[in-house]
């Protein structure tokens, strides 16, 4: 069987199991798109077809795009990667680390031992956490009232580190920091700033946080899948009127249009004559930015997320913008590939020495779905069956 047979035949099996109630998939290379297919429902019951121009929520795949949108301002002069990131934002300077709680259950804090960076933001190593991910930073916010980083308030923008900036690696609110020293470099407001500088350029017509009338008729709806295994509609939309623009996860988005995105890195920061980063600064997107720290696994304190690891048992690292596997993996993606993720079970990956980039998507949560996630790793490694 060809590339569209092997694929169609691992998706389409899925959906008509029930294991998933819609999927979208898409495959391209430096050239253009190789595959791209839907199988399934929009959202389960309604008879509403899973279709290729479907919008979904990207979750923390938004992390990449407001990732390339600092360093646009880096390689424009306007950011800096090692600088102090205070200097940009302020109240970055005003946050301490988290050394317990006191006999009233308050949190105590003192200063950092330096100053955090763009650099470290980016990496995930400037000591900012998730609440869904640390018990620490849930009672922190338990104890505070501080909203989920999902309610858009500036408040939970203020938490507390949990380690000193560059200590290691800790999954957490870094990128939407990000996003605010990017709306302040700029003097745009985040999506403003995406829509001229990324999506326009790029033809991602059918990307923004806020969700456009076109872009609600496609849209899909989120589901979550119960202890016994079922999938029920589980409705979530991210506040359409928010304090901040989440750059950690707030754009809804297509996978056509996110293999646009992709393609542009394969094509080392071009699309269609179109040029967003400079080659010099794309080939920095696939290095290690964290030194000696390693990115590793998580525990789920939330019932959106299951424990998870990408390739657990193997050394991985991040970029400006992505996680970097050392080592092949066994759905055949080289060392050196690049790949994250969004919580609704959506998945993509860059590959720069095949020339590949892929892109899945489903709407089911808690992330790493007992389901959703092996049909993303059958999906990758059907890929590979038909090159090598």
């Amino acid at each position: 069987m060809g590339m569209k047979e092997t694929l169609d035949q691992i998706l389409s099996e899925a959906s008509e199991q029930g294991d998933v109630p819609g999927v979208v998939a898409t495959v391209g290379n430096r050239e253009g798109v190789l595959y791209e297919a839907a199988f399934g429902e929009r959202c389960l019951g309604e008879g509403h077809t899973m279709n290729v121009d479907t919008v979904w929520w990207i979750a923390s795949m938004t992390k990449a795009i407001t990732s390339v949108a600092a360093v646009q301002c880096v390689e424009r002069g306007l950011l800096e990667l090692d600088a102090p990131a205070k200097e940009v934002c302020p109240e970055l300077g005003d946050i301490g680390v988290l050394e317990g709680f006191d006999e009233n259950g308050q949190p105590n804090t003192r200063p950092p031992k330096c100053d955090i960076t763009l650099r470290q933001l980016l990496t995930h190593t400037a000591g900012f956490g998730y609440d869904d991910f640390n018990p620490d930073m849930q009672r922190v916010h338990d104890v505070l009232g501080i909203p989920s980083v999902l309610d858009c308030k500036n408040r939970t923008l203020t938490v507390p580190l949990l380690f000193d900036p560059g200590e290691r690696w800790e999954y957490g609110i870094n990128i939407d920091w990000v996003g605010k020293l990017v709306e302040a470099a700029s003097g745009k407001r985040l999506g403003e700033y995406f829509r001229q500088n990324i999506f326009e350029p790029l033809g991602m017509n059918s990307t923004a946080f806020k969700i456009s009338d076109s872009m609600r008729s496609r849209l899909a709806s989120t589901h979550f899948r119960g202890e016994d295994g079922q999938l029920t509609v589980y409705p979530l939309e991210v506040p359409q009127d928010p304090e901040f623009e989440m750059g950690g996860g707030g754009l809804y988005s297509t996978v056509q249009d996110y293999l646009h995105f992709l393609r542009m890195v394969l094509n080392y920061g071009q699309l269609g004559g179109n040029r967003v980063l400079t080659p010099e600064n794309v080939v920095s997107l696939g290095l290690n930015h964290m030194g000696d720290c390693r990115v590793t696994g998580f525990n789920s304190f939330t019932k959106f997320a299951n424990d998870a690891e990408f390739f657990p048992g193997m050394k991985k690292s991040w970029s400006l913008a992505f996680q970097i596997n050392h080592e092949s993996t066994d759905t055949g993606r080289p060392a050196g590939g690049l790949m994250w993720a969004g919580l609704a079970n959506s998945y993509f990956w860059i590959d720069q020495s095949s020339g590949l980039a892929g892109v899945y998507a489903t709407q089911i949560f808690p992330f790493a779905d007992k389901k959703s996630f092996p049909l993303y790793l059958a999906f990758e490694k059907g890929v590979y069956s038909q090159i090598i």
